[in-house]
C-alpha cells in the first residue's frame, strides 16, 4: 500500500488499463445502487445515459485530471437536477475530486473544491431545499477527499526527494571513491617513479665505476673496488626491492591499511646522502629540525631530497658539490638543495622529477621552486607547513 501510494501516476505501469479497470468498477457500483437502494428515484434513460457517462472520462483521470472533472460534472449536475438517485455518482465523483488534489497545488485544489461545493449547495437548494443534513454530509465528504488527495501528494514529494538525495548521495560516494583512486594511482606513481629513478640511476653510476675498474688496467686489477662497487650495487638493489615491495603492498585485496609500513622521513636522509656520495657526489648536509614533523610532512621532505640528488647523480656531471640544509623556522620547514655542477641538458627530453617534486609539495600544502643558479649549478628549494597535522616521532 505504501508502495503504491508513494508512487508517481504518471509513471506507473498500464495506467491507463487500470483506470479503465477502475471506472468499470466505479459504474457497476453505481448500477448496483440505483437497483438495489431507492426504487422510487431509479433514472429514466437520459439518467442512465447521463450515470455512465460520468463513469467514462475516468479511465483518462491520470493523464487529463481537469478535463475529466469538467466531463463528471457535465454528466452529473444535470443528472442530479433531474432529482435521479443521488448516491450513484458519489463515488465517481469523489474519485475524480481525488485524483485532481493528489496532481495538481493546492491553490487549484482549494478553487476546485470551492466550486464543486458551490455547484453541490446550488443543485442541492433547487433539488432538495430542506436536507440539510444532507448538505452537510456532501460537503464533509468532498473536503475530506480533497484533503486526502493533497496528503497522498505531499506524501509523494516526500518520497521522491528522499529518493533523490538518496541518488545523490550515491553518485557522491562514487565520484568520491573515483577520485579516491584516481589520487591514490597518482601518489603510487610518485613513489615508483622516486624510487626507481633513484635506485637505477645509483644502479648505473655504480655499475659505470666497476667497468672502469676492469678496463681502467687489467693487468693490476683492482678487486677491493670492483668488490666494493659490486656490494653497493647489491646493496642498492636490496633497498629498492624492500621499498618497492612496500608500496605495492597496497594493491593486495584484503590487506591491512597499513600495508605500506611506516614512511620514510627525515631520519632516512643519510642513507640517501650516503648513497649519493657512493656515486661520486661530495654531498654536505645538514638537518636543524627541534620538533616533530607530521609523516605526511616527513615523507614529501625525503622525497624531494631524493629527487633532487638523483638528480644531481644524473645531470651535475663528475664529482659535483652538493649542499643539502633541512631547518624547521615558524612552524615551517625548508628545504634547500645546491649544486655547482652543469646541470640538465636544455636540448633533452624533460622528464617528470620536478613535476613530481612540486606535487610532493603541493600534497601537504607547501610549495616548491626549482631552477639554475647564477654562477652555475642548480637549486632546489621547498617551504612545507609543519602546522595542521599530527606531529608524531622527531626527525634525526
Amino acid at each position: 500500500m505504501i508502495t503504491v501510494l508513494s508512487r508517481d501516476p504518471l509513471t506507473r505501469p498500464h495506467a491507463f488499463r487500470n483506470d479503465a479497470v477502475l471506472a468499470a468498477c466505479v459504474a457497476v457500483l453505481g448500477v448496483a445502487l440505483v437497483l438495489l437502494t431507492d426504487d422510487g428515484r431509479r433514472p429514466d434513460a437520459l439518467g442512465w445515459v447521463l450515470l455512465l457517462a460520468a463513469h467514462v472520462p475516468l479511465a483518462w483521470r491520470r493523464r487529463r485530471p481537469l478535463p475529466v472533472l469538467l466531463a463528471v460534472l457535465a454528466a452529473v449536475v444535470p443528472y442530479h437536477a433531474l432529482d435521479n438517485h443521488h448516491g450513484a455518482p458519489v463515488a465517481a465523483t469523489l474519485v475524480v475530486l481525488y485524483t485532481v488534489a493528489a496532481t495538481g497545488t493546492p491553490r487549484r485544489t482549494l478553487l476546485i473544491g470551492t466550486v464543486v461545493i458551490g455547484t453541490t449547495l446550488t443543485v442541492n437548494a433547487l433539488t432538495n431545499p430542506d436536507g440539510f443534513t444532507e448538505l452537510v454530509r456532501i460537503t464533509g465528504w468532498v473536503v475530506a477527499v480533497l484533503f486526502l488527495g493533497l496528503d497522498v501528494r505531499y506524501y509523494r514529494q516526500y518520497v521522491a526527494a528522499i529518493v533523490e538525495r538518496a541518488e545523490r548521495a550515491e553518485r557522491t560516494r562514487e565520484e568520491e571513491a573515483r577520485r579516491r583512486v584516481a589520487e591514490e594511482r597518482l601518489r603510487m606513481a610518485r613513489d615508483l617513479h622516486d624510487l626507481l629513478a633513484h635506485s637505477i640511476t645509483l644502479i648505473g653510476v655504480q655499475t659505470s665505476v666497476a667497468a672502469h675498474v676492469l678496463a681502467a688496467d687489467p693487468d693490476r686489477l683492482d678487486r677491493a673496488a670492483v668488490a666494493k662497487a659490486l656490494d653497493d650495487i647489491a646493496g642498492t638493489c636490496r633497498t629498492a626491492r624492500g621499498e618497492l615491495r612496500a608500496t605495492l603492498e597496497v594493491l593486495r585485496d584484503g590487506g591491512p591499511e597499513d600495508a605500506r609500513g611506516p614512511l620514510a622521513g627525515l631520519d632516512g636522509l643519510p642513507d640517501l646522502v650516503g648513497a649519493a656520495r657512493l656515486a661520486g657526489a661530495r654531498v654536505e648536509h645538514r638537518v636543524r629540525v627541534a620538533e616533530p614533523v607530521p609523516p605526511a610532512v616527513g615523507a614529501a621532505a625525503y622525497r624531494v631530497v631524493q629527487e633532487a640528488l638523483t638528480n644531481v647523480v644524473r645531470h651535475a656531471g663528475p664529482e659535483p658539490l652538493v649542499r643539502v640544509d633541512v631547518s624547521d623556522r615558524d612552524g615551517v620547514l625548508h628545504i634547500g638543495v645546491t649544486d655547482d655542477g652543469t646541470g640538465p641538458d636544455p636540448a633533452g627530453t624533460p622528464g617528470f622529477g620536478l613535476v613530481g617534486m612540486r606535487e610532493r609539495a603541493r600534497s601537504v600544502g607547501g610549495t616548491l621552486e626549482a631552477g639554475p643558479r647564477e654562477g652555475g649549478g642548480f637549486r632546489v628549494t621547498a617551504v612545507l607547513p609543519l602546522t595542521g597535522a599530527t606531529r608524531e616521532g622527531r626527525a634525526r
